[in-house]
Parts: structure tokens; sequence; C-alpha cells
């Protein structure tokens, strides 16, 4: 899989494709051709080896094709190549800014999608992510409180402190997880209304004893400052669960 990725990144129209994605989260095929001088057939093509690689994954929305940038094998790469052989890596979680900007034809658009493949089973990974002694493993040293119900509340702590709550939404144990989310003690976030983060989780289709795990974060127009927090934040979620569940041990840093 990494190779893949290698691969995928050595070439330059597709680190452009993956730029224009970041800057501007799902988009269309022919969004995507506008800025580059090359065939639709070419972009297309570029496209598939980006999602096959999964630096990419995609949604499909009404009549249209979404194109979403997927942060989380970079993520595990650096974690694996990079982090080991530099100083801690530190996200400014407490600094954030409201600085993501909307497009005004996307109320209907989820905007925020994470994706990774575990060599797990998916009630393993449903287990550590409703258990929190294996919460607190990859979720930043924080436990998530709750009975699993439906409607019922639940609460992010780390240790003496609460970081986020919310409310179970949805839950079909152990396929998906949705609930609301707000958070409760990173400045810049009091003004923000609860969105919603959804846990979507598979076999995948073609590798035996892998799941595809994909989270997204979605409803978050009047919570711009999360978004941004959980953007930086659920592809180190992630990564953490994959190494976890993989290796049983903890991400450094965390």
């Amino acid at each position: 899989m990494e190779n893949d990725i290698f691969k995928a990144l050595a070439d330059p129209s597709r680190r452009k494709l993956l730029d224009l994605l970041h800057a501007s989260d799902g988009r269309t095929l022919s969004d995507l051709c506008e800025p580059l001088d090359m065939s639709r057939f070419g972009v297309m093509k570029h496209l598939n080896i980006l999602e096959e690689a999964g630096l990419i994954t995609t949604r499909k929305i009404g009549r249209e094709k979404l194109h979403y940038l997927n942060a989380v094998p970079i993520r595990h790469i650096y974690e694996r190549w990079v982090s080991k052989y530099a100083e801690r890596w530190v996200i400014g979680l407490t600094s954030l800014q409201n600085e993501l900007e909307r497009d005004t034809n996307m109320d209907m658009k989820p905007r925020n999608i994470n994706q990774i493949a575990i060599k797990a089973k998916p009630e393993q990974v449903w287990q550590a992510l409703t258990d929190p002694a294996k919460t607190s493993k990859f979720w930043f040293n924080c436990a998530i409180r709750t009975t699993w119900e439906i409607e019922s509340p639940f609460e992010l702590w780390n240790g003496e402190e609460k970081k986020a709550e919310g409310i179970i939404l949805e839950m079909d144990p152990p396929k998906k997880l949705m609930m609301s989310w707000r958070f409760v003690s990173f400045p810049g976030t009091e003004m923000d209304t609860p969105s919603r983060i959804t846990w979507e989780i598979g076999s995948h289709a073609e590798l035996h004893g892998v799941t595809l795990v994909t989270v997204v974060h979605d409803e978050f127009e009047n919570a711009m400052s999360t978004a941004k927090i959980l953007e930086n934040g659920l592809p180190i979620v992630l990564s953490g669960m994959k190494t976890f569940l993989e290796t049983g041990e903890s991400l450094a840093g965390e």
C-alpha cells in the first residue's frame, strides 16, 4: 500500500489534484479539469490512481460524483517514515482561526471525509471505538463516556477535563456510528453549534481480513472552528487506531 502511495505522489499532475482538493474539497471532475492542461480522460486516469492509493475518496451526491482529499494515508506515512527522525509533531489546536471557506452550493454535500484500511475485523474496530480503555490509546488520551444507546449523551474526557460532548444519533454495530459533536474546552469554539460525525465500518471489498473505516464530518456550517480542529485531528485519530489495532502500540506524541 505504501508503494502505491509513493507512486501516486510521484506525478506532479496528481500532486496538483491533491492541492486543488486541499484548497476546496468535494469537487466534481469538471471542476478539477479546469485548472489542468490535459484531457478529461487524463484527469480521470490520475484520479483513479489517487483513489486506488487511498489518497482521495469519492461520494455520489445526487447525479454528481464528488472527490475528497483523504489525509489519513499521508499522516500514516509521516508517522512511519518522518516523525521518528524529527522532533515531536505538534498541531496548534488552541490557536485555530475560522479559516474554512464554504461555497454557496455545498449545502447538500459532506465536507470532510477521511478513510483508512486496517488489518482487523469490523468487530475489533467497533470495540476500539466504543471501549474507553481502548479509545484512550489513540484519541489523544481521551476516553468516551456513554451508555451507547440511541439519543443518549456522550462525553469525551482527557483525565479530569471534558473535551467534547454530543448525542448518539444512530448506531448499527459494528457497521455505523453517528453522533453530534461539540467541543467544550477549545478556545474559539464557544459559539459553534453541534456538528455531526459519522463512522462507517465495513470489510474491504478486495482484501481479506481488512476493514475499511470512513469518517465523515458534516453539518458544520455554524461550527467552522470545530471543523478546522477535526480536519487536523481526525487523520491522527484514524492513524492511531490503525497503529493500535495492528501493533498494540500507541502513536508517539499522544
